[in-house]
């Protein structure tokens, strides 16, 4: 990026440019996102025509086409790569927060509970690497990860540099405190005394490290090369947290009024490099960073312009404070997938807290949906329990069953035109997507001959088909092919990566998620 480029020549190129040093900032101020340039999206190997497809002359595309197959959207849940309902196992308190006598089968339940796709833990660097030289995960991770796999179910994960729900321990290994100086936080404001209170009574919590100390960076760089030889294209990895600044890796350090940093300059470059350690390792699984406006001056701006312009994608941990950050989730580009973290709360639905027949969980629930996200958090905040999710899916079935049934991009060949032409039978399919997200990357679609042979194959523009439209695209297949009884498959390409997408549609489908193409219209006038 042009601006990072600028950021590293540092002060001499500030000197060549004859301003200060205050002036080389890559802030990127606050913006509508709807028609912002973030770029064209990821590239797109085997670009399918997509039209438009006149028949008519002068304009004639096709020399005529009628309408062969439909579908028709499908009632149920449909789970696939990139999207869905994202059990919490741990956030923000490490295994404490699991409320049951029996921690390992407190988190075999959570990884059984039904309604979640996906999983997610939260530990930190301490936990994964106490020592330098390897990562040593605790058993409750290696636990949720053989559950996982023997569950079918994909796990995201953020790793703590700074944990103030840990009281037993710092998020950092000593191998690090040891060695890397701290800055004590300062609340400045009054009205924040309570507010901090928390955070103050917590040793662990009462500080920040200086992230631009040569050894804290000789150590992250470890670490996160780690972590990508761990988990980057795990087939059992959904997404990787971007690590961030402050508390829980949030990107703040609320209600403090200072940082660790001698400048907002050093700040923003210390993270931007950081980003950069993080992008250049985690090639293939993508990197969810926090939409959390810059409170601490440390670059966050920054910070998620490159996480969109590199295709990675976004999340939130808050929908109902900081508007600026619906803006960003709302109106993101629709091949950035996006993660809504809003947790439910932590002691029983009570029916008498509803206000004009919505209760604080469906109001929640109804939120996440217009804001249109990819994944939401089923998380009863610090007292997770699968017993505590399933109260709540007692209490509220209608809204969560329609989350689910709607949660990201659901997408299917709506319409399929064939035609002839020179001995050749064309496809024109009309791909519709009944979700409330675009695709989180590039669809690709393949048709394949009854005993599975690859015959044509090509992609869409990055994440279409858009919500509530068609996007139509053009197959011409081999000569004296007939389309009767092909199979048409579809897969995402997100990063280096290739995912199976299972067709979200009414009509029959084969076991692999693939459509059976098959005549079965009756047009009645």
């Amino acid at each position: 990026m042009q601006r990072r480029d600028f950021l590293k020549g540092g002060a001499a190129a500030a000197g060549v440019l004859g301003i200060g040093t205050g002036a080389a900032q890559g802030i990127v101020p606050a913006h509508n996102w709807s028609k912002y340039d973030f770029g064209s999206g990821p590239a797109v190997k085997d670009r399918l025509n997509q039209g438009p497809f006149p028949q008519y002359p002068p304009d004639a595309v096709i020399p005529s086409d009628e309408v062969v197959m439909t579908t028709t959207p499908s009632d149920e849940v449909v789970p696939n790569y990139g999207k869905g309902l994202v059990t919490y196992i741990t956030a923000d308190m490490g295994t404490e927060e699991i409320k049951s006598d029996n921690v390992s089968k407190g988190i075999e339940d959570l990884v059984n509970f039904p309604l979640g796709q996906k999983l997610y833990i939260r530990p930190t660097w301490r936990e994964v690497q106490p020592r330098p030289g390897r990562l040593e995960l605790p058993d409750y991770v290696k636990l949720v990860f053989d559950l996982a796999k023997k569950s079918g179910k994909q796990v995201g994960l953020r790793i703590q540099m700074s944990a103030p729900d840990y009281w037993h321990a710092p998020a950092l290994p000593d191998f690090v405190l040891e060695r890397v100086p701290k800055v004590d936080l300062v609340l400045n404001d009054p009205k924040d005394q309570a507010a901090g209170a928390r955070f103050v009574k917590n040793p662990y919590s009462r500080y920040q490290p200086r992230f631009d100390d040569p050894f804290f960076q000789q150590c992250f760089r470890e670490l996160v090369g780690q972590l990508a030889a761990e988990f980057d294209g795990n087939p059992s990895v959904e997404f990787i947290d971007t690590f961030m600044y402050g508390f829980w890796g949030e990107g703040h350090t609320w209600p403090f009024s200072n940082n660790p940093f001698p400048d907002y300059q050093t700040a923003e470059r210390t993270w931007m490099d950081m980003l950069e350690v993080q992008l250049d390792n985690f090639k293939k699984t993508p990197l969810l960073t926090n939409t959390q406006p810059d409170f601490s001056r440390v670059g966050n701006s920054e910070m998620l312009d490159c996480t969109v312009r590199s295709n990675n994608w976004i999340r939130s941990d808050t929908i109902f404070i900081e508007n600026e950050q619906i803006e960003a989730l709302s109106n993101r580009p629709p091949w950035i997938g996006a993660l809504l973290e809003q947790g439910l709360p932590g002691k029983p639905a009570d029916p008498k807290a509803s206000v004009e027949g919505i209760s604080p969980a469906e109001n929640m629930i109804a939120h996440v949906m217009d804001i249109g996200a990819n994944y939401w958090s089923l998380w009863n905040f610090h007292q997770i329990s699968a017993q505590n999710l399933a109260g709540y899916y007692q209490a509220y079935p209608a809204w969560f069953d329609r989350i689910n049934r709607k949660i990201g991009y659901r997408v299917r060949p709506s319409f399929i035109w064939g035609y002839e032409a020179d001995g050749y039978t064309g496809l024109i399919i009309g791909f519709a997507n009944d979700g409330i997200a675009g695709v989180p990357g590039v669809l690709r679609v393949t048709v394949e001959s009854e005993d599975g042979k690859p015959l044509r194959s090509g992609c869409l523009d990055p994440g279409y088909p858009l919500p509530g439209k068609i996007r139509q695209a053009q197959i011409v297949l081999p000569k004296g092919t007939k389309w009767q009884g092909l199979k048409l498959k579809a897969e995402i390409e997100v990063k280096e990566m290739r995912y199976p997408v299972r067709w979200a549609c009414h009509q029959q489908l084969n076991e692999d998620g693939s459509l059976t193409l098959r005549a079965n219209l009756r047009q009645e006038v």
